[in-house]
């Protein structure tokens, strides 16, 4: 593999991929100077995404001669901001060092690009660290589908997508005390039936997702259902959400936002009581329909 000379301008596209499944990472970086273009990629065990796209760079630059003038385009906003904006470095020091290294003796200018904006270069780079991560081809995009081509915030268009049966379990846990939980379960809340609000709490908050999170889609919702689990170890109380609809897009958020309402109801009703309880483990555990079809996350 050639190095490159510093009589012109040289670009690099870079990407990084993880494969969550295999726990393995790719990096590709696509240089060109002169009309001429020049792939990498590798692979690395046990990483992470954001490792692989500051390797990708560090890849890149290490072809480029010190004091070559150097466009490095990435749709990654961690490795871009971080260089230009100053966001915080908390992890990956050992490569935020090297990197740092290879960019002191360049000139080094960083342009972020929204990822499947249609640029040749940025979506070769895309395919060969997915390559390498073992991402197929066919698996959903990483792209931010709420994100246009300028890194502007959009609603997505969903008009030609076909109507199908979507289903969206999700659950949350609120922790608290013994006593606390007695008192829910006796009904001997001063401000009433604990569990009773927060059901319906938590299904009004199912039907005004699309006024809470502001680029959601209104929805049809044919069924929402929100369940309360009471345990002992630890004490608790578990909060069950499904939603269910027949539309264009799934019901994923609808039934977050059931639970984290139920979830706020509870806290709500019992502060009095007990300052102390924690609202925690807020997650997506099933959902169905669609083009992604099933995933089980529990």
């Amino acid at each position: 593999m050639r190095d490159f000379v510093a009589a012109s301008m040289i670009s690099i596209y870079t990407d990084g991929a993880y494969n969550w499944g295999k726990k393995t990472g790719g990096w590709a970086a696509i240089i060109l100077q002169d009309g001429g273009k020049t792939p990498l990629s590798g692979r690395v065990e046990k990483t992470t995404s954001n490792r692989m796209e500051i390797l990708a760079a560090i890849k890149g630059l290490e072809k480029t001669p010190e004091g070559a003038d150097v466009t490095i385009y990435s749709d990654s906003q961690y490795l871009v901001f971080t260089m230009t904006r100053g966001w915080k470095r908390n992890k990956n020091l050992d490569l935020w060092n090297d990197l740092d290294r290879l960019v002191s003796s360049r000139n080094v200018q960083w342009e972020w690009i929204a990822g499947h904006a249609g640029h040749p270069e940025n979506e070769e780079a895309d395919r060969l660290a997915n390559e390498q991560a073992g991402i197929s081809s066919d698996a959903p995009s990483k792209q931010l589908t709420h994100v246009d081509s300028q890194g502007r915030a959009r609603m997505v268009d969903i008009t030609r997508k076909a109507d199908t049966e979507r289903e969206a379990i999700a659950r949350g846990t609120v922790l608290m005390d013994a006593s606390t939980l007695e008192l829910i379960n006796k009904g001997q809340m001063e401000k009433g039936d604990v569990l009773a609000v927060a059901k319906v709490a938590g299904i009004m908050a199912a039907k005004e997702t699309h006024r809470l999170i502001p680029l959601c889609h209104p929805l049809p919702l044919t069924h929402v259902g929100v369940d309360f689990d009471l345990k002992d170890e630890p004490v608790s109380i578990e909060i069950t959400a499904t939603a269910r609809t027949t539309a264009k897009t799934g019901v994923e958020m609808e039934a977050l936002s059931a639970v984290a309402v139920s979830a706020l109801t509870i806290y709500d009703m019992c502060k009095a009581v007990d300052r102390g309880m924690r609202i925690t483990d807020i997650r997506l555990v099933r959902k169905s329909g669609g083009r992604s079809g099933t995933i089980e996350l529990e």
